[in-house]
């Protein structure tokens, strides 16, 4: 008995031994004063009792925190929420991480901390190894003392609002690993001293404006993989020292300023596979070894520059090629004439606006999407070109939107080559004759046509005279009018009209001269339509965008009615104007507040991804607020003024966005008045014409609302899909998109959607049905009858409440409202626009017709039935292709009435 005793206690201590180290694992905060620290940072950064329980062990018990030896070594509040009270005042505090001297690791990504870096961090942290203080809201400068970080090897800032030059103290982390300041404001030049960060495998400073050139010290970095330095100001060459960089696998120099031809030692980078280098000022020929076979290239990109002559025949035949962009340069040659066995469904080519000829080649079998628009193809087209290739603006046969028949002609003699112009409009064959009889009916017939149309123009301009005398004599009831009047309607205001008070502060031209450097080109943003844009600090540090308006070469109206809008209309959504300077004869300044994220067109997209070429873009949630706001504003103009004003320039580089990413509606130099307002479309519906149908890039009426509603039509297209530049196309490549895009939104199928969702969108189940309310709502808003789109507040209803565009009442359900009675909301919220859609193109595979090319709103009650165009809706066939609007919150029973 005893010896078993005996046993049972040894194998009780040999357990005891073995669950010993388990025991020891278990860390503790062995310093009060760390332990406090954590209470401090706690409080002050409002984390939840969730993430941080206050009474429990902070080693064991509190997410993200992790310790070695007894103390903090690890902090990473990636993606916390702060507390309510804490939302209520956030800032940069942090002063309790002063007293975690061994930390090693801070990982704040994401979670706010609006506020300057504090010159002491960089002072306190001997240990420190990884910092990550991205998307935190954090601005102003980055502090010297953060080059005394010298066991940094990851440091990311990336989509902050930080100012200045970049401390030339960073060339101190020299076991820096990945250091990422992209999407910030910095200026002045890349810092000499990054030539010392040997041990840099990835950096990443683009979306700034730094200018002048690329230090050549760059490529003394011989263990680069990843360089991106687009989207900055950078002037001068490529430096040919970048040839060094011998393990580089990404190089992304697009959109800058540098100039003359490429260097030939690019050739010596064997394993890049991404090469971006468009929107430049390169000129010249390609060097024949830029492109070394074998060659490893998945994306090119040489857009948007100035080279010329031939394409090199290797850039064709690169096996691992997925994405070949040479569009708007002035390459000149023929295709080459073979053919590839290569994987067609990955690879996209864009050889647009250039000045490519000949036929067509089997070389095109590769390209599973192709764009040869804009060049002097000539020929038929073969079999093995792809459906949805682009072959507009060029000299083929047979094929709509070409260039005309001289255009071609003499493109090809100038070349001494021969051009083949048969089936290619406007052939000048001479036309049959007719015979005189057929000719003389067919005069009669065109003056009957012709008189009767003078006669109904007659008493249009009759009605019309009458309507505008009778409104001229009403008393406006709702306030004085809002807005500049359109150009040729009214004269513009003069300047002692306007009142100037109201407009901000009076800068002299000398303040502008120094806020903007004697508007030197580093500053300048862009040439816009009404006056180049620059950028500029004023003596107080308040970045802002100066536009100059040259009297010379632009209308006097144009900046006076611009000031008139703004010194009548004030919105949170429109972009600010805080001041003027009118003391020169020969040029005008406005000053505006400056947005730290640019315009839409240049911040949907942030980084380059390794598989098509496209950029990493905006999260669906910032999407939907940037469109949200955007139809906040045009809300506000459509609806609170008096009488409604258009803006007229609805485009993605018109939607500009704070560092928060708030929209801000700029462009506003075309704004005014509505023409016609309801008094038109009376007279229309009276005489049973139709109303004018611009469409869109081509509208010939763009004084109306419905104009404006359609251009953000095509934003909210945009934003799904992620083509950006659509909204700014022209018409015959929107007619095309439209063509390949429309066919996809369904009211009754979500699935086909995601067929033209952006690729590089992460979303889920309930994420995808926002997509696709947006889409049905972009659609609506695309009706070719501008009388039939919904106006602007309903849209920012169906913004703001996406989910209802979609599902039924039930919150619980998915399902997609069909057909269901809605005569009582079509009747009071949609009056007179209430019709049928145009006949859409079905995708094949689509398992139910639409009929319709957008959605028309479901008014099929009998109550409606003797409404206007009550017949229409009583057909059977016709109740396929409902609009679906979005619901107001005020009517959200009146659904349920019409169907009681």
């Amino acid at each position: 008995m005893v010896d078993q005793r005996i046993g049972v206690a040894f194998a009780f201590l040999l357990l005891l031994l073995k669950l010993q180290p388990a025991f020891e694992q278990v860390e503790t905060l062995s310093s009060p004063i760390e332990r406090f620290a954590l209470l401090q940072l706690r409080s002050s950064l409002g984390i939840r009792s969730k993430e941080w329980p206050r009474k429990t062990n902070p080693c064991l018990n509190w997410t993200g925190i992790t310790c070695k030896n007894g103390s903090v070594s690890g902090i990473n509040i990636s993606g916390f929420r702060r507390t309510r009270l804490g939302s209520l005042n956030p800032q940069f505090s942090v002063d309790a991480l002063a007293n975690l001297t061994q930390l090693s690791s801070f990982n704040a990504s994401r979670f706010q901390l609006p506020g300057s870096i504090p010159d002491w961090f960089g002072q306190s942290f001997g240990s420190l190894q990884f910092l990550d203080l991205s998307f935190c809201a954090i601005r102003n400068a980055i502090p010297a003392s953060l080059g005394n970080l010298t066991n940094l090897t990851g440091l990311y800032l990336t989509g902050n609002s930080l100012t200045g030059a970049i401390p030339s103290s960073l060339g101190q982390l020299v076991l820096l690993s990945v250091l990422d300041l992209s999407h910030n404001s910095f200026t002045g030049s890349i810092p000499m001293s990054f030539a010392s960060l040997g041990n840099l495998t990835s950096l990443d400073i683009s979306s700034n404006f730094l200018s002048e050139s690329i230090p050549t010290g760059i490529g003394m970095l011989l263990k680069l993989q990843y360089l991106n330095f687009s989207n900055n100001q950078l002037s001068s060459s490529i430096p040919a020292q970048l040839g060094d960089l011998g393990s580089l696998v990404d190089l992304d120099l697009n959109i800058n300023s540098l100039s003359g031809s490429v260097p030939a030692d690019l050739g010596g980078l064997r394993n890049l596979k991404r090469m971006l280098i468009g929107n430049n000022m390169l000129v010249g020929s390609l060097p024949v070894n830029l492109f070394p076979a074998p060659s490893q290239l998945q994306v090119v990109v040489l857009k948007g520059n100035d080279f010329a002559g031939i394409v090199p025949d290797v850039l064709w035949t690169m096996p691992s090629l997925r994405f070949l962009d040479i569009s708007g340069n002035n390459f000149s040659s023929f295709l080459p004439n073979y053919t590839l066995n290569a994987n067609a469904t990955i690879a996209e080519l864009n050889l647009s606006g250039n000045l490519f000829y000949g036929g067509l080649t089997p070389i095109l079998r590769r390209f599973g999407s192709v764009d040869l628009s804009g060049n002097y193809f000539q020929g038929r087209v073969p079999n093995y070109v792809p459906v949805n290739a682009s072959l507009v603006s060029n000299c083929l046969q047979n094929v709509s939107n070409q260039r005309t028949l001289p255009e071609c002609a003499s493109f090809y003699a100038g070349r001494g080559l021969t051009f083949d112009n048969f089936g290619l409009p406007n052939s000048t064959s001479p036309p049959a004759r007719e015979p005189k009889g057929k000719s003389n009916k067919k005069v009669i017939i065109l003056a009957s046509v012709l008189g009767g149309a003078g006669l109904i123009s007659l008493l249009i301009l009759l009605l019309l005279l009458l309507l505008c005398i009778r409104k001229r004599g009403t008393t406006n009831q709702r306030g004085v009018g809002v807005g500049p009047a359109p150009a040729g309607i009214s004269p513009p205001p003069p300047e002692e009209s306007i009142n100037f008070s109201s407009l901000g502060d009076t800068f002299t031209y000398q303040q502008l001269l120094q806020a903007t450097g004697d508007f030197s080109d580093a500053n300048l943003i862009k040439h816009g339509h009404s006056g180049d844009l620059f950028r500029g600090t004023l003596e107080n540090g308040i970045s802002v965008v100066i536009k100059r308006v040259d009297m010379q070469s632009i209308k006097k109206e144009t900046y006076l009615l611009e000031l008139d809008f703004f010194s009548k209309v004030s919105h949170p959504r429109l972009v600010p104007l805080l001041g003027h300077c009118l003391e020169n004869e020969n040029e005008k300044f406005l000053i505006y507040k400056y947005m730290p994220n640019g315009d839409l067109s240049s911040s949907l997209y942030r980084k380059t991804s390794e598989e098509d070429g496209s950029l990493q873009s905006l999260d669906w949630i910032t999407r939907l607020k940037i469109a949200t706001g955007a139809a906040e504003g045009l809300s506000c103009l459509h609806h609170e003024c008096t009488p409604p004003i258009v803006h007229r320039d609805v485009q993605a580089s018109s939607i500009l966005l704070d560092d928060k990413f708030e929209v801000r509606l700029g462009s506003l130099s075309e704004a005014c008045p509505q023409e016609g307002d309801t008094h038109q479309s009376r007279i229309t519906r009276l005489l049973r014409l139709p109303q004018s149908s611009e469409q869109g890039a081509s509208g010939s009426v763009t004084t109306t609302c419905a104009y404006d509603v359609y251009c953000f039509g095509k934003v909210l297209l945009e934003l799904v899909t992620g083509k950006l530049g659509m909204s700014a196309s022209s018409e015959a490549q929107l007619k095309e998109w439209l063509e390949q895009t429309l066919p996809y939104i369904s009211m009754y199928e979500k699935e086909l959607v995601t067929k033209i969702v952006d690729p590089s969108l992460i979303i889920d189940e309930d994420l995808l049905e926002e997509v696709w309310a947006m889409a049905i709502v972009a659609r609506s808003c695309l009706n070719p009858k501008p009388s039939r789109r919904p106006p602007m507040r309903y849209i920012l209803k169906a913004l703001e409440n996406p989910l209802k565009v979609v599902r039924e009442e039930n919150p619980g359900s998915a399902r997609l409202r069909t057909t269901s009675s809605r005569g009582s909301w079509n009747a009071a919220l949609f009056g007179s626009w209430r019709s049928t859609s145009d006949v859409a193109v079905i995708p094949a595979g689509s398992s139910r017709p639409e009929g319709g090319g957008s959605f028309k709103h479901s008014g099929t009650s009998n109550s409606q039935g003797s409404g206007q165009n009550g017949g229409e809706h009583s057909s059977s066939r016709r109740r396929q292709s409902r609009e679906i609007f979005p619901e107001p919150s005020d009517g959200q029973d009146v659904e349920r009435q019409g169907q009681d």
